[in-house]
């Protein structure tokens, strides 16, 4: 059974690479409409978590990037 990747954190990588089959899945078209809405459904949550982690990387390179050498990492607070 998959992880619910708003309940238990996965890596970027593994993320993308279920969503990319559970888009291959949708493509193909051979799902029934419920299975269809449940995939949509976990692909929806999988994109939330690779867009969090993208999210979290750009802040820690702007952080990495600034001219102040003391600055710190913040927890990233997303806008929604």
């Amino acid at each position: 059974m998959a992880r619910d990747p708003e309940k238990s954190p996965m890596a970027f990588e593994e993320a993308l690479a279920e969503l990319e089959s559970i888009v291959d899945t949708l493509e193909k078209g051979d799902l029934t409409l419920e299975q269809s809405l449940a995939a949509f459904e976990r692909g929806v949550k999988l994109t939330r978590t690779c867009q969090k982690a993208l999210d979290e990387a750009e802040q820690k390179v702007r952080i990495l990037t600034e001219k102040s050498a003391d600055a710190e990492p913040q927890p990233f607070q997303a806008d929604e």
